[in-house]
């Protein structure tokens, strides 16, 4: 599959890959077709996932501006189309405690109502341009997958009572059952505000809601070249030539390694895969997930799972460190074999759908919505390290803010700062398949 440390860009009108997202969302929306002949524009956006479909949206709706849209294969090829989706209070993956400890509890209040906003603008979104993407009931677990997590699960209940009064609460293990059974079910920190969907149909709604504003939106369109000059920014297409007053960068883990040295080395792209089971029998949904919530575990390497409407279970976590070896059947096995574990009736259970995709980690694992260093009038967001569906869409918003000439949109000082390059870039891959072997190592003991 499409490495971005490796390949030099995602391939032309790629169809998505098969998953249970695209085989149940239906027909797509319309789009513009392939950017064709030379363009002249205001604002190109360079990927057509929920940040830059977010962010072509809110830039026509709020403030005017009808930006193009240039996406390499399909909207919502990556991410946004492949995810385990859970729109909820999240961005990144820094424990509480940590954001208080090294920004201090105004920054780490400010970032949670960010991050609080961001679901509500998912919200508002779903609701304004009455989006049909299968939204479920409220409800987010945090699962203790040991006896010995309970604690810290406990402290961090009180961190959010008492530092955000946000109305976390602790469920011990026998008032869990009614939502989360099985043989790894100690207790969990339950947050109220948080929600699943079906993330295809959420991005093509969003897509609608863009072109109705006034965007358009480009599939079969990847960037081939990009120069800069005074006059703008001349994006090079299959088609033609785009040149730009400004442009937008979302394309988040998908980015290509020679898109713009500006932004090499900035993210990491790590996998994630999703294995999808047969629909659940009665007793089989008793004595797993009774519930449709959303649920993750307290593991290093931590497992993100649900019921489906239609009584499957999606299941996903980590797994192939590189692309070459994302389609290896052991990864399929890992995910089914850590299903089984937590739910032992499930022994056996035909898996019908597996596929995987690529998040973005940063140096300090949070997201970020900055002006690229070096590139007059260009703006970038991403880093959401496999939680962003609600961050992506604030993002998206936070940028068409910057474009119209807010810098800092928002009050979180480390947001607007552009993420520091990981050190020893040839040497990423060896040491992330060292934090793995070790993580697996923990997390088994």
């Amino acid at each position: 599959m499409y490495d971005p440390l490796v390949d030099s860009n995602p391939g032309r009108s790629q169809p998505h890959t098969p998953s249970y997202w695209v085989d149940t969302a239906g027909s797509p929306p319309p789009d513009d077709g392939p950017s064709q002949g030379n363009l002249e524009v205001d604002v190109a956006i360079i990927g057509g996932g929920y940040t830059g479909l977010s962010c072509a949206y809110h830039l026509a709706r709020e403030h005017g501006v009808k930006a193009v849209v240039l996406e390499a294969n399909q909207t919502a090829w990556g991410c946004s189309g492949r995810n385990g989706s859970f729109a909820r209070i999240s961005g990144g993956r820094v424990p509480l405690a940590t954001l208080v400890e090294k920004y201090g509890r105004d920054a780490a209040k400010a970032y949670f109502n960010e991050m609080h906003q961001a679901l509500q603008t998912t919200r508002d979104l779903i609701r304004i341009g009455d989006i049909d993407c299968d939204k479920q009931a409220d409800g987010v677990f945090k699962v203790a997958s040991k006896a010995e997590h309970v604690a810290a699960l406990k402290r961090e209940v009180g961190m959010y009572n008492s530092l955000l009064d946000y109305p976390a609460r602790f469920v011990e293990a026998g008032d869990l059952q009614g939502v989360h059974a099985g043989a790894e079910s100690f207790g969990a920190l339950n947050m109220p505000d948080g929600f699943s969907m079906h993330p295809l149909k959420l991005a093509w709604g969003i897509q609608r809601m863009a072109r109705e504003a006034g965007a358009k939106v480009h599939p079969g369109s990847p960037v081939t070249d990009w120069s800069s000059s005074a006059g703008g920014h001349r994006l090079v297409t299959p088609g033609g030539v785009v040149t730009a007053r400004r442009v937008v960068v979302a394309t988040n883990g998908y980015t290509s390694r020679e898109l713009s040295p500006s932004l090499t080395g900035r993210i990491l792209p790590v996998h994630s895969q999703i294995i999808v089971t047969r629909p659940l029998r009665a007793q089989e949904k008793a004595a797993s997930l009774p519930g449709s919530d959303c649920m993750f575990d307290t593991r290093n390497l931590l497992f993100y799972y649900r019921r489906l409407p239609d009584d499957r279970i999606l299941f996903g976590g980590r797994s192939a460190v590189n692309g070459r070896d994302a389609e290896n059947l052991i990864h399929r096995q890992r995910l089914l074999d850590a299903l089984c574990r937590k739910f032992p009736v499930l022994n056996g259970i035909q898996v019908d759908y597996n596929w995987g995709g690529w998040v973005a980690v940063t140096n300090n694992s949070l997201p970020h919505c900055y002006q690229v260093p070096g590139l007059q009038n260009v703006y970038t967001g991403g880093g959401y390290a496999g939680s962003g569906v609600s961050f992506s869409v604030q993002t998206g918003k936070r940028l068409a803010q910057m474009l119209s000439g807010d810098s800092r949109p928002t009050p979180v000082p480390f947001l607007h700062e552009a993420p520091k390059p990981f050190p020893f870039q040839s040497f990423l891959r060896v040491g992330q398949r060292m934090a793995y072997a070790w993580y697996r190592f923990k997390d088994a003991e």
